[in-house]
């Protein structure tokens, strides 16, 4: 018989987080069917229509882009495209043993409504705005808790377990020769730290972080851990800690760093997990993590991923006017026609624009999503653990650790438009802040030789 949950069973459910796309949901009951389970819901635009394009089948041109993955042309909504997705495109790419492409199952309304109004002020005030739970959903996608260490039976083990939720972002440098000229900025600023200035101007952060993934994806140990550290000091939604899957250090919410940086529980959490003296904790956990990420090697797996993405969205574009069969807007709007230096891409055959476009929304995948790192502490006579092992040399701990990557969306193609729009509007906003700040260095430096010289 088919799981169906209803109303009543809204209880046994507790807010996670979310993204732009989904709801995550924990269970917090006694049913073993979902012990140690999360649920991912669909949400729809606050002011949109509840009856989206998530009840729909995917449009002709997405068909096309991928109809060389069995199943996801003739799915018969988005909502099931975008399972298949995680399982026949992500999951070979990033490995089946780090991608939980997960289950579906079947919701009522009614327990949809009443989770709406149970998580309402738990969720992000900026999320309740943008989003609500889609209520005329009949299903929802139905994973394993990646911040925990299930038990064979499905029941969780008496021990204490400690998880990292990192969003890495775009790891490289873009090198397309598709990059206009006065975007040559991006060839030497991450993505990431340009977008940090127009988060800060629209008020959805409070200060500038200063990871850069360019560290995160080094290669390097030291680079690895300073990328963490830098995480740690600024976390924003980029980094958040679980105990035993509840949240104790980072927040839901960009826009102020310390939205839920609970000092205490978090300290108090490690102090189950690190064998350290008091003060230590917090520096032996991190660098936990980054000889984590260092000795798993799935960073260069994922970078690898990322860089499907070979001609940037400035070059991509162009395929996917092509693709949809519409006039180039920005051919038009640079007066660059076939003659003009875009001229190989569009006179490239169908199948290799369909191929671009393809790889880049693959590449937004992955530079989008999360990665959840779980840890607990391994007895030395225990030698038949199916779970990978790392070594915290400060403390004389060995580890059990399991790597998951989450949040594993599939793009809309029509969301091209969006993301190149987007990116010009980030680099713009990059270079007024550089060039405010060379203004005020500049006034600062006149005004203290006039000071000094007076």
């Amino acid at each position: 018989m088919a799981v169906v949950l209803f109303e009543k069973d809204s209880d046994e459910w507790v807010y996670r987080g979310e993204g732009a796309v989904n709801l995550v949901l924990a269970y917090c009951g006694k049913n073993p069917k979902f012990v140690g389970k999360v649920l991912r819901i669909h949400k729809v635009a606050t002011n949109g229509s509840e009856h989206d394009i998530n009840h729909l089948p995917l449009t002709d041109q997405e068909c096309i882009i991928w109809q060389e993955y069995e199943g996801i042309v003739s799915a018969p909504s988005r909502e099931i495209a975008e399972q298949l997705y995680v399982q026949k495109v992500m999951c070979p790419l990033l490995g089946s043993e780090h991608v939980d492409a997960g289950i579906r199952i079947l919701v009522s309304k009614e327990f949809l409504e009443a989770i709406e109004q149970k998580v309402l002020c738990q969720r992000p005030t900026w999320r309740v705005h943008a989003t609500k739970v889609n209520s005329m959903s009949n299903s929802a996608i139905l994973i394993s808790d990646h911040s925990i260490f299930p038990h064979v039976s499905g029941i969780l083990r008496e021990e204490f377990c400690v998880s990292v939720e990192i969003k890495p972002k775009a790891g490289f440098l873009p090198y397309s020769e598709y990059i206009s000229e006065e975007n040559a900025v991006k060839r030497r600023v991450t993505r990431f730290r340009m977008h940090q200035a127009l988060k800060l101007k629209e008020g959805k952060i409070s200060e500038l972080s200063k990871y850069d993934p360019l560290d995160m994806f080094s290669g390097s140990k030291e680079r690895i851990l300073s990328a963490v550290k830098s995480l740690f000091l600024t976390p924003q939604n980029n980094l958040r800690v679980f105990l035993n899957g509840s949240l104790i250090f980072g927040g839901m919410d960009a826009a102020n760093t310390a939205s839920f940086s609970v000092e205490k529980p978090f300290q108090d959490g490690l102090q189950h997990v690190i064998l350290a003296k008091n003060g230590f904790h917090t520096n032996y956990f991190l660098e936990l993590v980054s000889e984590t990420l260092f000795k798993s090697g799935l960073l260069n797996r994922l970078l690898d991923v990322q860089k499907l993405d070979a001609l940037d969205i400035e070059g991509a574009i162009h395929a996917y006017y092509d693709i949809v069969s519409e006039p180039c807007i920005i051919c038009l709007e640079k007066a660059q026609n076939s003659s003009g230096s875009y001229s190989t891409l569009h006179s490239m055959p169908h199948e290799k624009k369909l191929k671009i476009v393809r790889d880049y929304l693959i590449s937004a995948t992955a530079k989008d999503l999360s990665m959840m790192i779980s840890f607990r502490t391994r007895a030395a006579t225990n030698t038949k653990s199916p779970y990978n092992v790392v070594f915290l040399e400060p403390t004389n701990q060995t580890f059990d650790y399991k790597v998951s990557f989450i949040d594993l969306d599939m793009k809309p193609l029509k969301k091209m438009q969006y993301y190149y729009e987007l990116d010009q509007k980030i680099v713009k906003c990059y270079l007024q802040m550089k060039e405010n700040d060379n203004g005020e260095a500049v006034q600062h430096s006149s005004h203290t030789y006039v000071t000094n010289h007076t």
